[in-house]
């Protein structure tokens, strides 16, 4: 659980009473050891994690549960929360809370990103370009750190357009310049952009997005900054494929991020591991077409 108010907290751990859970609350900081939270629990008997945060906090637990037998609850309260959302859990933290009970245990994808020696598992979203460079500052923007409009700005300022080339399924190639390519595994990604239908965090597939011709400017007003004039579904200089596996390569090479985390320059692979981690999501994040 990120810090929250003593009111807010005291609300939560009453709200879960109520539903008979017996809470063990942590407090997370920046560099807070997941893995080594989660093993101990684990080795504790600890079978639910719940998290109180935003989606980087999310992200942080999903990584460090991934691959055991633990399940995942979450009560949204960061800026975007795009994974409660896509999972189709409430923003009111006492209906999020209903959710942990009268939500479903299903099985979610999880994206891995091989880049170099590093293999990243995330569960929203891996980018390629201009918003991996723009993570950093802009992040610490968005938390009240204005100190890093400075970064932010000559960053932007001095990113230029890389020759990407992409290998879907290993098998079908395409080329373009641009800025960024994203791999998204949730329906809603950045600032809440619907990328995919209900249920596609564990329909099988990634959603890749290669923003080709498209000047930064608009990317960053349009995706960043959500105003009008771009759309990831619609716009026509956007290239969108439907993958099990894509390969990416960029000249000059450019900077790839999965979940907020940093995986340096280069070549990446990212494939998909199908229904790899159990979370509970509420009825308006479920496909009714696809079973369990």
């Amino acid at each position: 659980m990120a810090k929250k108010s003593p009111q807010i907290l005291t609300e939560i751990i009453k709200e879960l009473q109520d539903l008979k859970y017996i809470p063990e609350l942590y407090i997370t900081e920046p560099g807070t050891d997941y893995a080594g939270l989660v093993s101990d629990s684990l080795a504790q008997g600890i079978r639910m994690f719940v998290i109180c945060g935003g989606d980087g906090t999310v992200s942080s637990v999903a990584r460090a549960i991934y691959g055991t037998n633990a399940t995942l609850g979450i009560i949204p309260a960061g800026t975007q929360n795009n994974v409660a959302k896509s999972l189709g859990i409430p923003g009111d933290i006492r209906e999020a809370i209903s959710v942990l009970r009268t939500g479903k245990r299903t099985r979610c994808d999880i994206g891995l990103a091989y880049c170099g020696s590093d293999v990243v598992p995330f569960i929203e979203i891996c980018s390629v370009g201009l918003f991996s460079e723009l993570f950093g500052p802009g992040d610490g923007i968005q938390h009240g750190d204005i100190s890093r409009i400075g970064d932010f700005i000559s960053t932007f300022t001095a990113s230029t357009p890389s020759k990407i080339r992409l290998v879907l399924d290993g098998r079908e190639e395409t080329e373009a310049p641009g800025h960024v390519v994203l791999v998204a595994n949730m329906p809603y990604i950045g600032r809440r952009f619907r990328v995919g239908p209900d249920g596609s965090y564990r329909d099988g597939f990634l959603d890749a997005f290669l923003c080709a011709d498209i000047p930064k400017l608009d990317l960053m007003m349009g995706y960043m900054l959500k105003l009008p004039g771009l759309d990831l579904s619609e716009d026509s200089r956007i290239k969108h494929f439907r993958v099990k596996t894509v390969d990416i390569e960029s000249y000059p090479e450019m900077s790839v991020l999965a979940d907020g985390i940093t995986l340096g320059k280069g070549k990446v692979h990212i494939e998909i591991r199908r229904r790899a981690l159990t979370v509970i999501a509420g009825p308006a994040g479920l496909d009714s077409k696809k079973d369990d």
